[in-house]
């Protein structure tokens, strides 16, 4: 019997369930509360030891998915934390958010539309006014609509995952730069989707190979800074963003079993990887990204 305790010696092929997964339909952006099975962000198993202690945090889609792990390990380490999502993600939010509120520290949520400049600011202005600085910014959000040919991909549809994924974090990183001082970190979501693109995920993809180069870029701007960029790059997550047309839904089924350890990843299997980025552990690493792919190569 599997053990999803994070911290107990075990096989990793077997410590999630590699079985089929229902056929389902959300619509976007998906809520975990719909999700079947609901994934694992950790709410169980996450330990903090309190590396981020006093840290000040904001994190963009973290009503659930991979988001949601990384908000719940980063509270728990000791971390205030703002998190941002779509109002239609309320009710995840909220969850998201009494999850969080149990490690004692503050937590504060701003619904918005990342889509809009504006909001960005604002967002980050909030941020600084509820929180006076903020050593940790992670550019999450993202879009991922799969269409199996680029005739069929619209106008709108590229500019609507161009703007989430894309100008949302130079938005964000450009904003945060006057209330974040040496010594802290910016932490972007990339994917496999990178390295190895569906050809049903044209668009989604190629945002994700600009982030990777984004990452190198800034991270390499920042540093005589003292602000280190790095990145985590997932492989098949089991998040809302599947069913809610992330994914053909003939693939649903067996999502994430063609990766080398047979089974799709969860969000807390993630999060660690957002910590130590954000961590003083990894004061040496820049401009870099991590691979969470389940055995898929970053080539």
């Amino acid at each position: 019997m599997k053990d999803e305790d994070q911290y107990v010696m075990q096989d990793p092929t077997k410590q999630y369930p590699a079985d089929d997964f229902p056929i389902q339909t959300q619509p976007e952006p998906g809520l975990d509360s719909k999700l079947d099975p609901r994934a694992d962000h950790g709410e169980k198993s996450y330990r903090g030891t309190g590396r981020l202690q006093g840290r000040k945090a904001v994190i963009t889609g973290a009503d659930s998915g991979i988001g949601r792990a990384v908000a719940i390990a980063y509270a728990r380490e000791g971390a205030d934390v703002v998190i941002t999502y779509l109002p239609s993600e309320e009710t995840d939010a909220q969850d998201t958010m009494t999850i969080m509120k149990e490690a004692g520290n503050n937590v504060y949520g701003l619904a918005g539309d990342l889509t809009s400049e504006d909001f960005c600011k604002e967002l980050i202005g909030f941020a600084a006014e509820k929180m006076g600085t903020i050593d940790i910014l992670v550019n999450n959000a993202g879009k991922q609509i799969y269409i199996e040919n680029i005739e069929d991909i619209s106008t709108e549809q590229l500019v609507s995952t161009y703007t989430v994924n894309i100008f949302a974090m130079f938005w964000l990183s450009k904003a945060v730069l006057a209330h974040m001082p040496a010594g802290g970190a910016i932490i972007n979501t990339a994917s496999i989707q990178a390295y190895q693109p569906s050809p049903g995920l044209l668009d989604y993809a190629s945002t994700k190979a600009a982030i990777v180069n984004f990452t190198h870029g800034l991270g390499i701007q920042l540093a005589p800074r003292g602000i280190r960029v790095n990145a985590v790059a997932p492989g098949p997550i089991w998040t809302p963003l599947q069913p809610s047309y992330g994914q053909p839904q003939e693939k649903i089924k067996t999502f994430g079993q063609k990766t080398p350890l047979g089974r799709a990843g969860q969000p807390a299997e993630c999060a660690p990887a957002y910590v130590f980025l954000a961590s003083q552990e990894s004061s040496y690493t820049t401009a870099e990204v991590i691979g969470v792919t389940g055995g898929q190569h970053l080539t």
